[in-house]
Formats: C-alpha cells, structure tokens, sequence
C-alpha cells in the first residue's frame, strides 16, 4: 500500500541516470501501476526504466488539471487495497507546479505510505543559479494572463520582495515565455534584480540575472522555451 513520487526529466531526449537516482529504476521495475497526467507521458516515461511488455502491461490512470476531486479517491482505490503505484508529473517533482498534491493530502488520510525521490526542480535549481535571496522566498505558480492584471500582480510581487527582503519566483508556460519577460521588464522598478532562467538542465540552458534598467538596455531573445522567473527588489 504505496505511492512513490517519482520524479521525471525536463529534456527527455538526455539519459535519466546524470539526473535521477538508481532507486527511481528499481521503484518503477516493482510498481502495479502508473499515475501520470497523460498516457502518451506516462508510457514514455516507464520506457526509460523498463522493457516493451513491461511498459505495455502497466496500467497508466491520469491525474491532471481535469481531474475532479470525486475522481481522486478512485485512483487511490487499488493502493488501498495493497497495491503499490507511481506517481509522475511532467514538471519534474509532483506536487511542486503540479496537480498531485490532492492526491497526496488524501493518501495521508487513509494512511497510505508515501516515499518520494530526489530529482530536478526547476523552482530549486533557478533560486540556486540565480543569486538572489535562499533564506526566503516565496513561489506563484502562474501570474495571471490580462495584461493590466498581470503588471498589478508583478508591482505587488515587487513590493511583497522588497518589504520582506525576500526572492519572489513564479512560471509561465513556453510559448508566452518571451511575453512574460517583456511585461515584467517593462513594468518593474529600474534597481530591482530579474532572473530569467531559460531551458534548465538542456544543453541550452541560460540563467541571468542583472537589474532591470540593465535589461532594458539589452535586446531579449527568447524563444518557446521552459522558463523560470525570479526577482529581488532593493
């Protein structure tokens, strides 16, 4: 009666073994079943660690943005009777960024064992290159998406840093990477730090971090890319 949090790799087209521990591979060779947030990821996934018919056999059940709360105590039904499942996110760590923590809140509530395994965090790893403040610091998932909202929340993130002396971070999905950068560049005071940590850990991976009056003189070339944004106000 398990569910291991099992973490996953940004770059899927890079070995699991530099990124994920050798416990990760013998957690998957014993799981009963996978939870993933689609099937396409989640068989894609157990390729990495098992064979074709291993892969092919394992029942894969999804937990993603669509899924009800009345669905939820479904998936956990086989666990409770004995079985031990996975849980996968495509964000790297579940239940960071991620639809699992519902999941989880709820196997604590039928006592069900939770293991979990180091891996990459995008959040983590953008705060450690960045520079800015690892003592404190607050995340925000998604800002939201209206222009005039958006340029609210960012002076609010801004003045919440400053007052706290603390790193303020949040994501946005790729293909608005390049908007989100140029609305924060555009709407925050010139003397605080911006961080855009581009690609982490592809073989493009860029991290940067300067004030903003020095990115408004900068040209900014960003593409569809994974990205992770942090500031510090001063």
């Amino acid at each position: 009666m398990t569910i291991y949090l099992l973490p996953n790799l940004f770059d899927e087209t890079q070995p699991w073994e530099p990124f994920l521990p050798e416990s990760v591979k013998e957690a998957v060779a014993s799981l009963d079943g996978l939870i993933a947030e689609s099937e396409k990821a989640g068989r894609r996934y157990l390729r990495r660690f098992v064979d074709h018919d291993r892969m092919a056999a394992t029942p894969i059940r999804l937990l993603n943005e669509h899924t009800q709360a009345s669905d939820i105590a479904e998936l956990l039904a086989p666990i409770a009777k004995g079985e031990r499942w996975g849980l996968v996110s495509d964000a790297g760590l579940p239940c960071i960024a991620d639809p699992g923590a519902p999941l989880v809140l709820m196997a604590h509530e039928r006592k069900i064992q939770l293991t979990a395994f180091p891996g990459p965090c995008s959040m983590m790893m953008a705060l450690q290159l960045s520079g800015l403040c690892g003592q404190r610091f607050a995340f925000h998932g998604y800002l939201p998406r209206d222009v005039p909202e958006l340029k609210r929340s960012l002076q609010q993130i801004e003045a919440r840093s400053k007052q706290e002396n603390a790193a303020q971070l949040w994501i946005e999905a790729p293909y608005r990477s390049a908007k989100m950068a140029s609305n924060a560049i555009e709407s925050l005071s010139p003397s605080t730090l911006f961080c855009i940590a581009l690609d982490l850990t592809f073989p493009t991976q860029s991290v940067r971090t300067q004030t903003i009056l020095r990115w408004r003189k900068e040209k900014i070339e960003i593409g569809k890319q994974p990205a992770v944004f942090l500031i510090q106000a001063r």
